[in-house]
């Protein structure tokens, strides 16, 4: 591989099981994975397990993290060097002899806390942000771990609020600093709405980010509902809504779309992207092709799908802008 004479740094942040793994695997999808390098945050814990258990200090706290060499390694491997990462072992807990890592045409940063330090936030060039809502959250994590692991309500619920202070004072604020947010919420179409299997999802775009045009639906500026169901997209029950317009978030004013209910058929989607303007698609129906390629992926029959593809197609035109060259797995093989 050789060596990139510019290195774009990426931030994705969210909790665990917010969807942050199906989310690089799209962007992994649309650069190639020789392009990309992804690092995981986890490995600049500098409390391991038996230390924070000892400490009652969890690994949201930002007392659990070494930012200080987070800081430098990032912005050495920013700068074109190859830098020496710890390794965080998920297995046993406990920290690795460090590896080499060499810099990428496009570094991913992920994990807790991406856009927690001034000075990493300072590095990246574009950041994404997954939220879930607390009421999909519980639902979601109930699901899983009362079907899969054994876990009764109880303990589901307990181990929730006992991550939700750290989770409100260390994780969720940062949101606040990122380009796009995808949040994922109960959906509106369903009254008393408890299974959280339809879902209401927003792609909150900041503006007057350098270099970055949020995707609009209809009208630039104006606010929109829009009900697509009809003769050109078939709608089972509950239906799907779209909502666009302008509003503040974190202080911040911002552009957000908004899709709920499910897609039944991924390719009739390309009759919403036809009326999405600023999406950074390549061609006409490019991002519908994207969300076909992999429609097994989660999420992908939701606005979660939608959203995702398109952030990753703004995170590609952030690479073109600031490389001045193409990417993607056709440019990488040339």
């Amino acid at each position: 591989m050789t060596k990139p004479d510019r290195v774009v740094l990426i931030g994705v942040a969210g909790d665990s099981g917010c969807g942050k793994s199906t989310f690089l695997r799209r962007i992994t999808d649309l650069f190639g994975e020789d392009f990309v390098t992804v690092i995981c945050l986890d490995d600049y814990h500098s409390l391991d397990r038996k230390q924070r258990k000892e400490t009652g200090i969890t690994a949201l706290d930002a007392r659990a993290n070494n930012f200080d060499l987070m800081y430098e390694q990032i912005k050495s491997l920013k700068a074109g060097n190859s830098i020496m990462k710890p390794i965080y072992n998920h297995e046993t807990g406990e920290l690795d002899p460090p590896e080499n890592v060499d810099p990428n045409h496009v570094v991913v940063i992920e994990g807790l806390h991406p856009l927690y330090d001034e000075r990493v936030r300072g590095l990246i060039d574009f950041s994404v942000y997954l939220d879930i809502d607390d009421d999909v959250k519980i639902a979601w994590k109930i699901q899983r771990d009362m079907a899969e692991r054994g876990h009764t309500y109880e303990d589901v619920l307990m181990q929730i609020n006992s991550r939700k202070p750290d989770f409100d004072k260390f994780i969720d604020p940062q949101k606040g600093h990122a380009d796009v947010v995808i949040r994922v919420l109960a959906t509106n179409l369903i009254k008393d709405d408890k299974d959280r299997k339809v879902l209401r999802v927003q792609m909150i775009q900041r503006d007057g980010v350098e270099g970055f045009t949020p995707a609009y639906l209809f009208d630039e500026g104006s606010t929109i509902d829009w009900i697509p169901c009809g003769r050109k997209l078939t709608c089972s029950y509950p239906g799907i809504r779209m909502h666009y317009g302008p509003d503040e978030y974190y202080g911040h004013s911002v552009s957000v779309l908004e899709v709920d209910g499910q897609f039944d058929n991924l390719n009739e989607v390309i009759y919403i992207e036809e009326h999405l303007s600023n999406t950074s698609a390549r061609h006409s129906g490019e991002i519908t092709e994207l969300l076909l390629q992999h429609k097994e992926y989660p999420g992908s029959n939701n606005g979660t799908g939608l959203f995702q593809v398109i952030t990753g197609v703004k995170m590609r035109a952030t690479y073109e802008r600031l490389t001045k060259t193409k990417a993607g797995k056709v440019a990488a093989a040339v």
